[in-house]
């Protein structure tokens, strides 16, 4: 099977799927023997992958809220299951991070790894096009294979190069996103069953009873609440993160964690909206006990990296809130300005956090290739031997607690507004995770950025390199200009968003 685009385009969707698979398996053909042009060639097709994002913006036409670049052939004929890939402005925002992302983790462990090489660096090109895959899928059962095909690598990569307890946190990863995404399968069979098609337009248009989307958005909500994760199903995440290495801690929380936020708009809320209206109240309050409790956990961390992935989880907070939010606006307050600036906060959220969550991970990074410990007790003073580190790390710290001017506060502050027109308690529940998350980072730059150098490992500490310089650098880039310039983003997405507006204000009923 070969795909076909739609219209005589060139299948630039697909070349961006399978180049960076392609790629891995070659990598790994090059061995170990050979690591540096492992490296070499992992590093030179990420770039390429990342260029070729470019023709999607310079080809993508702004004002139409459908499907872009599509392609389309029968890939399993008598299940009527398709080849179909396409993009919105929501797609190619996802798709954007991603290939970005990519580089930079790729760069980054360049020094940090030393075993098995090209099998890690074919693990993480897998990995960037089957999440690339996830971003495209227009087939919901392709949309599946992909979701389920990225856990296998992201699995590798924890369970080999983690840590002391990678297994643990290798299996429980596993566990809990299969087992949450195996709902979800079969809500996909049902749909087809029903409507004889596994096409998401198909899907959107399938007239459902209440009775059917209750129990439909349930099967949907399991499957990505585990992946965004939501309180109580978060669990495996900080075991995750603290196991993985730097690479993998940041792929997981810059992109797939946005995987969970994504099903949520492109299945959940315009397949069974009604549904999702209905019960938008258990979401929402899950992610206000997510970004209180979750944040006030995150103050009692002795680890970076399990402060860091309490942080995430009460950041994706956000990115639930502004989507579910949207439902009540748009259905009980006709206001689906409103509903548009929720769902456009969830999106930014999701980019800002892909950002500055991928640095604060690279930043962690840093600091254990050089003394080998995530405990916050064996630092301090950090800044008076490695100043360009600090001033990163300070910077991403001032991003993670919604400082304005950074990426971190525009979307916060986009859900806050449209929560407050819903509910000022909702919007001061909401809110109160900016003086949480201050809390938390401010405390975590104290005791290890400022201060007298804590120890004689401390005061041994070289300032970071050129090549950190630069990952670090390209984060920087990316959480300020989302910060201060915003509207090219908001752009891109505003007329996929005002289409799913018009879509979850429509009852199937």
């Amino acid at each position: 099977m070969s795909p076909e685009p739609l219209n005589g385009t060139f299948p630039l969707l697909s070349l961006l799927i399978w180049l960076p698979i392609l790629a891995g398996v070659i990598t790994l053909a090059i061995g170990n023997a050979r690591p540096n042009a492992a490296r070499w060639f992992a590093v030179a097709s990420a770039v390429l992958v990342f260029a070729l994002t470019i023709p999607l913006f310079t080809g993508f036409d702004y004002a139409n809220p459908g499907m872009q670049f599509e392609e389309a052939r029968i890939w399993i004929r008598s299940y009527d299951i398709q080849y179909h890939v396409g993009i919105d402005g929501i797609s190619a925002a996802l798709i954007a991070l991603t290939t970005f992302t990519s580089v930079l983790v790729l760069v980054g462990a360049w020094g940090s790894v030393d075993q098995r090489v090209s099998q890690y660096y074919a693990a993480f090109l897998i990995l960037e096009g089957l999440m690339v895959g996830v971003f495209s899928a227009l087939d919901s059962m392709l949309f599946y294979v992909f979701f389920e095909g990225m856990l296998i690598p992201m699995f590798i990569i924890i369970g080999v190069w983690g840590g002391p307890r990678r297994v643990y946190a290798s299996v429980k990863f596993f566990l809990y996103t299969f087992l949450g995404s195996l709902f979800m399968l079969v809500g996909l069979i049902y749909l087809y069953l029903k409507g004889g098609s596994w096409q998401l337009t198909d899907m959107y248009a399938l007239p459902l009873s209440m009775h059917e989307q209750t129990w439909l958005f349930f099967a949907f909500f399991i499957a990505f609440a585990v992946k965004v994760p939501m309180f109580p199903v978060h669990t495996w995440l900080p075991d995750a993160h603290v196991e993985a290495p730097t690479a993998g801690s940041v792929v997981l929380a810059a992109i797939m964690l946005k995987i969970g936020g994504y099903g949520f708009l492109r299945f959940a809320l315009p397949i069974v909206p009604d549904a999702s209206w209905a019960w938008a109240w258990l979401p929402l309050a899950l992610s206000i006990v997510a970004v209180i409790y979750v944040g006030l956990v995150a103050l009692v961390q002795d680890d970076m990296k399990k402060l860091i992935a309490y942080s995430s989880i009460a950041h994706m907070g956000f990115v639930t809130i502004g989507t579910f939010i949207a439902l009540s606006l748009v259905r009980e307050s006709s206001n689906p300005i409103g509903a548009e600036l929720g769902l456009q906060g969830a999106m930014v959220q999701m980019i800002s956090h892909g950002f500055v969550s991928g640095a604060m991970f690279s930043c962690v990074g840093v600091l254990y290739d050089r003394m080998h410990s995530r405990m916050i007790r064996d630092y301090g003073g950090v800044a008076n031997v490695m100043p360009w580190f600090a001033a990163f790390m300070v910077f991403f710290a001032m991003a993670n607690a919604g400082l304005p001017g950074t990426s971190g506060f525009v979307g916060e502050f986009m859900v806050i507004l449209a929560s407050f027109q819903k509910s000022p308690l909702l919007a001061f529940g909401a809110a109160f995770t900016l003086i949480i998350g201050a809390a938390y980072t401010l405390w975590l730059v104290k005791r290890v950025v400022w201060g007298e150098v804590g120890n004689a490992h401390v005061a041994e500490l070289t300032d970071i390199n050129r090549r950190e310089g630069f990952v670090l650098g390209a984060f920087a880039v990316g959480v300020l200009l989302l910060g201060l310039w915003p509207k090219p983003l908001t752009d891109l997405m505003q007329p996929s968003i005002a289409q799913l507006a018009k879509q979850i204000e429509s009852s199937k009923l």
